[in-house]
C-alpha cells in the first residue's frame, strides 16, 4: 500500500539532502520532510515541498534546489521518472504498472517499530449490567471495536476488554426494585431469569425504581438510605443481596454479549468490578495515592469524611450544577466507606499498565466454535484456570467512554502523573464521543409517538427514565426492513437467504452510520438514511464490492478468469491502459492508487482518534468504483490487455474496499 512507498521516497530524499547540502539526519529539513498529494494526476503523484524549506538557508530559488535534487536522486524502485516543478516543487511519478502488481501480490504486514511496539489495551462497551443494551451503547462498541480493528490492521499487538461494573449504584438499584418493589427472594429472581427476556425485564424494572426513589418525596431520603445499604452489601459480599446482584449481573452480562455478537463485536477479557474489590487492587491503589497526598480526608463542608481528590483546574471541569466544593474535589471514598467507581478505575488503570504487584485469576467464560475464548477475571482460586494468556502490561491504554466522563478520565491521568507514572499517564488516551438520539422519523417508527416535541431536530432518549431504544429492537428493525428490499430485488431467494442478508446488510447500516460522523458531533440516529443502498450508507458500500464481486463472477463464468489468473496475465500484458497518457489512464491509475491508500487513512485515524475519516475514505473509494464501473466498461472490452489492467484495477479496489468494510466490522453479503 502506500505508506511503502511514502518511506521510500522520505529515505531517498532524507539521504540525497544530507548528501549534497552536508545536512544531518535530525535537521528539521529532513526530519520533518513533508509529502503532499499533486492537484492534478499530470502534476504526478507525490510531491515534495523540501525545496521551500531550504531555499532560506541555502540562499537560493526553490526551483534551482529542486533541480539539484531532482539530478542527484538517481533511479529509484517503482518510481517512473522524478520532475522538478517551476514552482519549486519536486514531483515523483510512480511506476504505475510495477505498483499495481506489487499490490495485487498482498505483501506481508510489517512489524511494528517505535511507538507501535508493546500491547495496547482498548476497553469499550462497558454497559452497566443491570438492563438491556441501547441505542448509545452501539456507539460505544461501534467506536471501540473499530479502533481495535484499526490498531492490529497497523500490525499492533490489541487486547479488548469489557468493564463490567457488577457492583455500582445501578446493579443496586435493581436488587431493590426486586426485592422492595417486588418482595422477590433470589430463588423467585431465577425463576424471572427462565421465564422472561431478562435484560428486558430488569430495563422496566430499573425505570419503576427510579420513579420509586423520586415518587415519595417525604420517603426519599429512607428509600435512597435502602440502596446504599444494598450497595454496602454488594461490595462487602457473603450475603443474599450480593449473591441476588451476583446473578443479576452475570444474566445481564450474557445478553449483552449475545447483542454484541450480532454487532460482529468480540472481546478478549472482561473485567470485573466486584474482582477489583475482592482482590483489594483497590486498596493497593489507595495506599499509594494517600502517601503520595493526592488524595486526603475531607474533614468539613458537605464531603466530610469522604477521601477525596483534588481535580487539576486545567483540567475539564464537572458539571456546572454541582457544589463549587465538588466542581474541586472529586470523592474516591465515600463517607461510609464505599469506594467509588472513580477509585475502582485508578486501581484497574494501574493494573493495565502493569504497576500493581499482584494479578487477577482468570476463568474462560465463554466459547464459541472457531474462535478464541472470552475470558474473564476471578477472585477465586478454586476456580480459576491453571494456564492463561497474559492480560494486562499494556504499553499505551485507550478508554473508550462517552464525552461526559472527560474530566473523570482526567483524574485517571492525573493520579498516575501523581504516581511518578508519567510515561503512562501520557499514554492513558481517553477516546470520547458524543451522545447517540434518535430523528423524529425514527423515534415514532420505532413508537415513540408520546414524545413531545422540544424544538431540537433530534429526540433525546433515557434509559434511567425507560425511554430508550433497545439495541436487539433496532436491529430487528433494521433487519425486517432490509430484508423486504432484498427480497424485493431478489424474488428467487430463499427465505434464509433473505435472513442471513438482511442481517448482514442492518448491521453494517448500524456500523457505519455510528462511525461516519464526527466522534465530538451528536448524532441523530436514522433508520431509512442509514440502509439507504444510494447515499453515505454501509449498504452503498457493501453494494460496491458485490458489483465488483458480480464482474469477476462474470469472467470466471465466461472466460475462466479469476482474479489469480489476471495477477499472473499482468506481467506479459501490456502497460497502454495505465501509462498512453490518456484520460482513461489516468482514471484507471486514479483508482488504484486511491485504492492503496487504505493504510495512510488508517494511521490517520488512528493518529487523530478520528476513525470518521476511514468511514469518509471507504465511501469516496466506493463513489469512484462505481463511476468506473459505469465509465470504463470489463466484460465488453475487446482489447484482451485494457481488459486484464481494468480487471486488476476492480480486485485491488475491491480488496481495499472490503478491508475498510472488516475494519468498520462490516461483512460484505453474496449478493444484494
Amino acid at each position: 500500500m502506500i505508506l511503502p512507498v511514502y518511506q521510500l521516497v522520505r529515505a531517498r530524499m532524507a539521504d540525497t539532502v544530507g548528501r549534497i547540502y552536508g545536512l544531518a539526519g535530525d535537521d528539521p529539513a529532513i526530519g520533518e520532510m513533508a509529502l503532499e498529494t499533486p492537484p492534478r494526476r499530470a502534476l504526478g503523484d507525490i510531491a515534495v515541498p523540501v525545496a521551500f524549506a531550504l531555499a532560506r538557508r541555502l540562499r537560493k530559488a526553490p526551483r534551482a534546489i529542486a533541480q539539484e535534487l531532482a539530478a542527484a536522486l538517481g533511479p529509484i524502485d517503482g518510481v517512473a521518472r522524478i520532475e522538478a516543478a517551476p514552482n519549486g516543487y519536486l514531483n515523483f511519478f510512480l511506476d504505475r504498472a510495477f505498483w499495481t502488481q506489487t499490490w495485487l501480490i498482498r505483501l506481508p504486514t510489517p512489524t511494528p517499530e517505535g511507538e507501535m511496539r508493546g500491547k495496547t489495551v482498548v476497553e469499550h462497551t462497558a454497559i452497566n449490567p443491570n438492563k438491556a443494551a441501547h441505542i448509545g451503547h452501539l456507539r460505544n462498541a461501534a467506536l471501540g471495536d473499530a479502533f481495535g480493528r484499526a490498531l492490529r490492521f497497523q500490525g499492533r499487538e490489541v487486547e479488548i476488554q469489557n468493564y463490567i461494573d457488577d457492583t455500582g449504584v445501578q446493579v443496586a438499584d435493581v436488587v431493590v426494585g426486586f426485592r422492595e418493589l417486588e418482595r422477590k427472594s433470589l430463588a423467585d429472581v431465577r425463576a424471572i431469569a427462565e421465564a422472561h427476556r431478562f435484560d428486558y425485564y430488569c430495563w422496566d424494572l430499573y425505570a419503576r425504581v427510579t420513579e420509586w426513589y423520586e415518587a415519595d418525596p417525604p420517603s426519599k431520603a429512607e428509600r435512597l438510605k435502602i440502596r446504599s445499604a444494598a450497595l454496602h452489601a454488594i461490595e462487602h459480599g457473603g450475603n443474599e443481596t450480593a449473591e441476588m446482584a451476583a446473578f443479576v449481573a452475570d444474566r445481564i452480562v450474557r445478553a449483552h454479549l449475545q447483542t454484541m455478537r450480532r454487532m460482529n463485536i468480540r472481546y478478549d477479557l472482561l473485567t470485573w468490578e466486584g474482582d477489583i474489590l475482592r482482590m483489594q487492587f483497590w486498596a493497593h491503589a489507595f495506599e499509594y495515592l494517600k502517601k503520595t497526598g493526592e488524595v486526603f480526608l475531607q474533614t468539613e463542608g458537605k464531603l466530610k469524611g469522604c477521601w477525596v481528590m483534588r481535580i487539576d483546574e486545567e483540567g475539564e471541569p464537572a458539571a456546572p450544577e454541582a457544589p463549587e466544593q465538588e466542581q474541586r474535589e472529586k470523592v474516591i471514598v465515600r463517607s461510609d466507606g464505599t469506594v467509588t467507581y472513580v477509585g475502582k478505575d485508578i486501581a484497574l488503570q494501574m493494573w493495565k499498565f502493569g504497576l500493581l504487584d499482584r494479578d487477577f485469576y482468570y476463568r474462560v467464560f465463554e466459547e464459541h466454535a472457531g474462535e478464541r475464548p472470552l475470558w474473564s477475571t476471578s477472585s477465586d482460586p478454586d476456580g480459576a484456570a491453571k494456564s492463561h494468556p497474559s492480560f494486562g502490561h499494556a504499553a499505551m491504554v485507550c478508554n473508550v467512554i462517552d464525552t461526559r466522563q472527560a474530566y473523570l478520565q482526567k483524574l485517571l491521568k492525573q493520579a498516575l502523573a501523581a504516581l511518578g507514572f508519567t510515561e503512562q499517564a501520557t499514554r492513558s488516551i481517553h477516546y470520547s464521543y458524543e451522545m447517540v438520539a434518535l430523528t423524529h422519523a425514527t423515534a415514532r417508527e420505532l413508537g415513540y409517538e408520546s414524545i413531545e416535541d422540544s424544538g431540537r431536530p433530534f429526540v433525546e432518549v433515557s434509559g434511567r427514565r425507560g425511554l430508550g431504544v433497545k439495541a436487539d429492537d433496532l436491529l430487528d428493525r433494521l433487519i425486517d426492513k432490509a430484508a423486504g428490499e432484498v427480497s424485493r430485488r431478489n424474488p428467487e431467494f430463499t427465505p434464509e437467504d433473505i435472513r442471513r442478508t438482511g442481517e448482514a446488510i442492518a448491521v453494517s447500516a448500524v456500523r457505519y452510520f455510528m462511525v461516519k460522523f464526527s466522534r465530538g458531533k451528536v448524532i441523530a440516529f436514522d433508520i431509512d438514511e442509514a440502509l439507504s443502498f444510494e447515499g453515505e450508507s454501509g449498504p452503498y458500500l457493501q453494494y460496491a464490492v458485490v458489483r465488483a464481486n458480480n464482474i469477476f463472477a462474470k469472467l470466471e463464468g465466461r472466460e475462466g478468469l479469476g482474479e489469480g489468473d489476471v495477477v499472473g496475465a499482468l506481467p506479459s500484458a501490456t502497460t497502454d491502459a495505465l501509462t498512453d497518457g490518456s484520460e482513461d489512464a489516468d482514471a484507471l491509475w486514479g483508482l488504484v492508487l486511491e485504492a492503496a491508500r487504505l493504510d495512510e487513512v488508517v494511521e490517520q485515524a488512528v493518529r487523530t482518534l478520528e476513525l470518521s475519516v476511514l468511514a469518509k475514505y471507504a465511501f469516496g473509494l466506493a463513489q469512484l468504483f462505481n463511476g468506473f464501473y459505469h465509465s470504463f466498461p470489463i466484460l465488453k472490452e475487446e482489447r484482451v490487455d485494457v481488459r486484464l489492467w481494468r480487471a486488476a484495477a476492480v480486485a485491488y479496489c475491491r480488496r481495499q474496499l472490503t478491508s475498510a468494510l472488516d475494519l468498520m466490522g462490516c461483512a460484505v453479503p453474496v449478493r444484494m
